[in-house]
């Protein structure tokens, strides 16, 4: 059985390894020792509330209770932008006309921005390619919603995903290659590494401050502005879903989108219920008309979450034995829940 629950120290081997398999573009999640060792003491701090809500960051493991293994990874962080700058290209638009000359352009350009300083981060999605298959992948995203919802005043109101930018076949960004090398002069990896242990002052001393023209890039660099890796599109749909959407920031070295949302518009947030949980007598089936369920129980110190077929929206949801002993819950206590898909008939 698996199980979503916050993360401990002694997962640290496991999420290095991980992290291993992520390869580039994954910033927040590097085979960095260190890095990744404080940041898994942050979290530790984060669910104990030991540290303040704006410097927390919560993440998540996907366990395979059978053996104790580590499936997935996903966090959320409290705000981002406070201790380190926290950069991004928004799109603008510059327009140059001549009445004498009859002519009027709109140009694109990309203006260096910390707008989004202060937001609430999803961030570390990474699922194991051996878990990629049925609704794992859909479900550890998802499960943030899920604990955003139950505790809103932990975030703030906005909240933002940077999605991997575009790579080709062997692993190259174009938008990379096409502007941030003139200036870094260095690897699209290496950069990227940089940025992930917190070096991020050379972003500030070798970008230009000002705006840049789109149509000044390579044909291949324009191209890509605002697209996704192509292993990323099924993480960006299904956020899109959630209730995020795109409007016009890229990330400044692969120029990924960054998705954002109001916390208050989330699905998760609009459509979770509190329930009471029962136990189901053993071998016996919900009644009525089931459908698949996020389960969570309401602690942040121990939170945990399964996926169920249960009835939806209801004040109670009836669980095997097994399935409450996963949760840290007895017959009685309060969770929360939420259907795994978007409902058909859902307002917008």
């Amino acid at each position: 059985m698996l199980v979503i629950r916050a993360v401990q120290t002694t997962d640290l081997d496991a999420l290095i390894e991980m992290a291993r398999q992520a390869g580039s573009g994954m910033t927040t999640l590097k085979p960095d020792r260190k890095m990744l060792g404080d940041r898994v003491a942050t979290a530790v701090a984060s669910f104990n509330e030991t540290i303040p809500p704006e410097e927390r960051d919560y993440m998540f493991v996907l366990e395979h209770t059978q053996d104790g293994s580590i499936a997935g990874v996903c966090a959320i962080k409290g705000a981002v932008g406070l201790t380190e700058p926290f950069y991004n290209y928004r799109i603008g638009t510059l327009v140059h006309s001549s009445r004498e000359l009859n002519v009027f352009t709109r140009m694109d350009t990309l203006y260096l921005s910390n707008d989004l300083t202060g937001s609430s981060e999803l961030c570390s999605l990474f699922l194991l390619p051996q878990y990629r298959a049925g609704f794992n992948g859909k479900w550890l995203s998802k499960s943030r919603f899920l604990f955003i919802a139950q505790f809103q005043h932990l975030f703030t109101e906005k909240i933002i995903a940077e999605m991997r930018g575009f790579q080709d076949e062997n692993g190259v960004s174009p938008f990379y290659e096409g502007l941030g090398r003139h200036f870094f002069k260095m690897d699209f990896d290496h950069v990227d590494g940089l940025t992930a242990i917190g070096k991020k002052s050379f972003i500030a001393e070798l970008m230009p401050r000002q705006p840049l023209y789109v149509d000044y890039l390579p044909e291949s660099a324009r191209e890509v502005i605002g697209k996704v890796h192509t292993s990323t599109l099924p993480a960006r749909k299904l956020l899109e879903n959630e209730g995020m959407h795109y409007e016009g920031y890229v990330d400044i070295f692969d120029a990924g989108p960054v998705l954002q949302g109001r916390v208050s518009e989330l699905r998760a947030v609009r459509d979770s219920v509190l329930a009471v949980a029962e136990e189901r007598a053993s071998g016996s089936v919900p009644e009525g008309e089931t459908d698949h369920l996020l389960v969570s129980n309401t602690r942040l110190a121990d939170f945990r979450m399964i996926l169920t077929r249960a009835v939806p929206g209801a004040n109670r949801v009836a669980l095997s034995a097994q399935e409450l002993s996963q949760l840290h819950v007895q017959a009685g206590d309060e969770v929360r829940t939420l259907p795994l898909n978007v409902r058909k008939n859902a307002h917008a």
